[in-house]
C-alpha cells in the first residue's frame, strides 16, 4: 500500500465500523476492533465472513484475511499501537469530545484520529482533543464503505496539513475515491445532494404528483442510472451536444432555474410520513431488509466491476 499506516482501530463496529474493518482486513492491515456492545464481536465477525466473498470479486483482497481480525472490550488496549484510529461512535458532540480526550492521551502525536461522522463538525470534535488536534480529521464514508469507493476528507479549524495529506494517501491505497472540503458545513458534500433530492421526493408525494414507488423508479432507471457513470454536470456538459457546458448554459440557464422557483420546501408531518412509510413498505413488498440490502450489493458489485475496467 502507498501509505505509511499499516496498523488501524476501529471504535464502534456497527454497519458502518463493521464495513470499514472488511476493507481494512483486505487490503492486508493489522486490525484491532472495539465495541462495548454485547454479542459485537460476534457480529462483526459475521459481516467480515459474509463482506467477503464480494471483496475477493473486487480484486480488493491483498494479503488480507478474515481471521487476522483482532477485537478488544478494552478502549485502551483496542488502540494501542494504532497508527490510524477509523471512530465510529455515536452521533453525540458530549460523547466524541470525551473519546477524543481519551485518545489524545493515549496516542502518539504520529496516529491519526479520523471519524466517520456525518452530523458533526470536525472543529467541535477536536476541541476536546487538547494536546493534538493536528491529527483529528473527517473520513466520511458512504454505506457500504467495502464497496462504496466515496471518502469525504474534511479537516477542522486545528487539522494540519500534514494530517489531510496522510488520510488521503491512506484511504486512496485502500482504493478509495477521496473528496477534500475546503469549509465545514452540516452533512458534508454527498449526504446534502441526497438531502436535496430527497426534499423535491418528499414534496412530489405530499402534493399527490407521484407514488414513492415512482419517484424511486424516476431516480433509479433515469438519472440515476447516468450518475453511476458520470456526475450531474459532466453529464450536463454532454447534455450541451457538440458545443458541450457552454451551450448547455444558453439552453437551459432559463428553464432549469425557472424549476428552482419552485421546488418545494415540505415539512415531515405525520400525515406525510405515514404516506412515505407505507408506500415503501408497498415498494419492498416480500423482499426484507436484508434481502433489499443484498440486492443492493449485487448490483452494486456488477457496476464497480465494470467501472473498474473503463
Amino acid at each position: 500500500m502507498g501509505t505509511d499506516i499499516k496498523r488501524v482501530a476501529v471504535i464502534g463496529t456497527g454497519v458502518i465500523g463493521a464495513s470499514w474493518t472488511a476493507l481494512f482486513l483486505a487490503r492486508g492491515l493489522e486490525v484491532t476492533a472495539t465495541d462495548v456492545a454485547p454479542g459485537a464481536e460476534g457480529r462483526l465477525r459475521q459481516f467480515v465472513a459474509d463482506a467477503w466473498p464480494a471483496l475477493v470479486e473486487l480484486g480488493a483482497v491483498t494479503n488480507g484475511a478474515p481471521d487476522r481480525l483482532k477485537f478488544s472490550n478494552d478502549l485502551k488496549s483496542a488502540v494501542e499501537g494504532a497508527q490510524l484510529v477509523q471512530e465510529n461512535g455515536p452521533e453525540r458532540l458530549d460523547f466524541k469530545k470525551t473519546l477524543y480526550g481519551q485518545l489524545d492521551a493515549w496516542l502518539p502525536p504520529t496516529a491519526i484520529i479520523a471519524s466517520s461522522s456525518s452530523g458533526l463538525t470536525m472543529s467541535e470534535i477536536q476541541s476536546g482533543c487538547p494536546q493534538h488536534p493536528e491529527r483529528c480529521v473527517i473520513g466520511h464514508p458512504f454505506n457500504p464503505p467495502h464497496l462504496i469507493p466515496l471518502v469525504e476528507i474534511v479537516g477542522g479549524a486545528k487539522t494540519s496539513a500534514d494530517t489531510i495529506r496522510r488520510v488521503t494517501d491512506f484511504y486512496t491505497a485502500l482504493g478509495k475515491r477521496t473528496i477534500r472540503l475546503h469549509k465545514e458545513v452540516p452533512g458534508h458534500v454527498a449526504n446534502r445532494l441526497q438531502a436535496a433530492l430527497w426534499r423535491e421526493i418528499a414534496y412530489l408525494v405530499s402534493e399527490g404528483v407521484v407514488s414513492v414507488a415512482d419517484a424511486d423508479t424516476a431516480v433509479c432507471w433515469g438519472p440515476g442510472l447516468r450518475w453511476g457513470v458520470m456526475g450531474p454536470t459532466l453529464l450536463f456538459h454532454l447534455g450541451g451536444g457538440q458545443g458541450g457546458i457552454e451551450h448547455f448554459f444558453d439552453q437551459f440557464t432559463g428553464p432549469m432555474t425557472a424549476w428552482w422557483k419552485v421546488l418545494g420546501n415540505p415539512q415531515i408531518t405525520p400525515q406525510l410520513r405515514e404516506v412515505v412509510t407505507a408506500g415503501v413498505l408497498d415498494e419492498a413488498g416480500k423482499r426484507s431488509v436484508d434481502a433489499l440490502a443484498a440486492e443492493r450489493d449485487r448490483v452494486l458489485l456488477g457496476l464497480l466491476k465494470l467501472r473498474a475496467g473503463a
